[in-house]
């Protein structure tokens, strides 16, 4: 078994009508990384709602905790799809699994944590685990997503297009 770092995430997405061809496509919903180094910050500084977890977790589990603490919300209902993993330039391995829903970002209430800031100073501070959210399309997530994710956006896009292909959609 893996010692390793592992994290958990849980990607909503909303079916559109993408390009000239009125295919089906996506947008996603992803959030801004909170605190003071990723603050400025927007190419590569976006995330899925995710999160570490331990042995005593498992990575479904772990995808539900972290996107309610991270929002603020209950996860919506529905099927959840499986994305795969992901490992990420820091080593940590990452799970995705996506879900077709709707949420109003108005009713989103970042989760927070607490650090020393400045460092070295001995103040704590808090700030939002992830400072504002976005629905985007996949090109948008691509621009603002850290690199080592967007290929769950990626796993997502082919499978909903090859659904809309697929004789039995």
């Amino acid at each position: 078994m893996s010692t390793g770092r592992r994290s958990a995430g849980l990607l909503l997405f909303r079916v559109t009508a993408g390009g000239d061809a009125g295919e089906r496509d996506v947008e996603v919903l992803i959030g801004h990384m909170g605190g003071p180094f990723w603050a400025g910050r927007e190419a590569a500084a976006w995330s899925v709602p995710k999160g570490e977890y331990g042995p005593d977790e498992g990575p479904e589990e772990a995808a539900r905790r972290e996107f309610t603490e991270e929002l603020g919300v209950p996860v919506p209902p529905g099927e959840w799809i499986a994305l795969g993993e992901s490992r990420q330039r820091s080593g940590k391995t990452v799970a995705v699994w996506a879900l077709e829903a709707e949420l109003d970002l108005a009713s989103v209430v970042p989760g927070t944590f607490t650090m020393e800031w400045p460092r070295g100073s001995g103040v704590q501070q808090e700030f939002p685990e992830m400072d504002r959210f976005a629905w985007c399309t996949p090109e948008q997530a691509a621009e603002r997503l850290i690199a080592g994710q967007r290929v769950f956006v990626d796993r997502l896009r082919a499978q909903v297009r090859g659904a809309a292909a697929s004789p039995d959609a």
